[in-house]
């Protein structure tokens, strides 16, 4: 069986970023939002460049004021992983999106999504972990919030701490204590680096942050003594190819370093990143690269295999994960 319709592992999916612009569009219409112009004529969303898809990004979530709202969103979502054959997928949250970083609505909102991932589990037989994101450009005060709520639910669902937003906004180091925070509550840790900030921004999170995997990463290819220091730290690189060239770093596929890292030893990851706004899936991205690379079954076996070996979630749920690779 070819592998790009195999079981698949997500590990860098955001919540929000996932949402299908037809429920964006709906519940606008419930709430009487106006949020029409970030929507194309036939109603997929519009944006110019990454400073323009943040903002479009932000004004999308504005909808998405109630737990209920997170609940249909967290079914939604799942329910487009299913169909392109993810079994297990770990899903950047944002508390900030969230009730504002309130612990206590956070508890609410949290709630909400854990119920609709565990119904998606058994409907559809796709597993979801949370990993609680903080966002760049909201500032390292922020950040701290978020870092609390992190802290205040880490458990069998919320595995990890990670950053996204705007990667030239300050450094990765202004985020430390929020980072040291989620570290003590026995969270794992990730961060946006190497998709904006250059080679330095993976440093950065390396040195500062300490982190053991790298939200896209694939600028790390600009210094191959820092390629070497990924490789000898098992640090691996959540790469989402599709997002990379609809927002231009890479012209195409066939030019994107994916498979030069891997071939230099990295630990690479396939996922979509935010995919109705790349108009992207699963799927489709592993054809892509069967295209690009000629990649065949054995290739694709691996980078799921990476992807179980760098998830966040516990040891029995990777046991079942590998079976479920090696046998279906």
């Amino acid at each position: 069986m070819n592998k790009i319709n195999d079981p698949k592992i997500e590990l860098h999916l955001h919540l929000e970023g996932g949402a299908p612009p037809s429920l964006i569009h709906q519940m606008s219409k419930e709430k009487n939002i106006d949020i029409s112009g970030i929507f194309t004529k036939d109603g997929h969303y519009f944006f110019r460049d990454f400073t323009h898809f943040l903002s479009v990004y932000e004004a999308a979530t504005s909808v998405l004021t109630s737990s209920d709202d997170f609940y249909r969103l967290t079914k939604a979502v799942l329910e487009q992983s299913a169909q392109n054959g993810v079994i297990y997928t770990e899903t950047f949250l944002s508390p900030d999106f969230c009730g504002g970083a309130d612990v206590i609505a956070w508890h609410d909102y949290l709630a909400a999504i854990k119920e609709a991932a565990t119904e998606a589990e058994k409907e559809w037989g796709v597993t979801m972990r949370g990993i609680v994101t903080c966002i760049r450009h909201f500032g390292p005060d922020k950040a701290r919030s978020v870092a609390f709520c992190a802290a205040e639910t880490a458990g069998d669902f919320i595995r990890g701490f990670g950053m996204g937003g705007a990667e030239t906004v300050g450094t990765q180091g202004d985020y430390a204590y929020s980072f040291n925070l989620a570290r003590e509550a026995g969270l794992r840790l990730t961060t946006h680096a190497g998709e904006w900030g250059g080679a330095e921004s993976v440093r950065q999170a390396i040195n500062d942050l300490k982190v053991e995997r790298l939200g896209h990463g694939i600028q790390v290819i600009e210094d191959h003594s820092l390629v070497q220091e990924v490789i000898e730290r098992g640090i691996t690189l959540e790469v989402c190819p599709g997002s990379n060239v609809a927002l231009s770093i890479f012209p195409n596929v066939k030019s994107h370093p994916i498979a030069e890292l891997r071939e230099m030893g990295v630990k690479v990851t396939v996922s979509t990143d935010d995919p109705p706004f790349f108009h992207t899936t699963m799927r489709q991205e592993y054809a892509l690269l069967a295209n690009a690379f000629k990649w065949k079954d054995k290739d694709f076996q691996e980078l799921n295999k990476n992807a179980v070996d760098a998830a966040f979630c516990d040891d029995e749920t990777k046991v079942r994960l590998l079976k479920e690779l090696d046998t279906e």
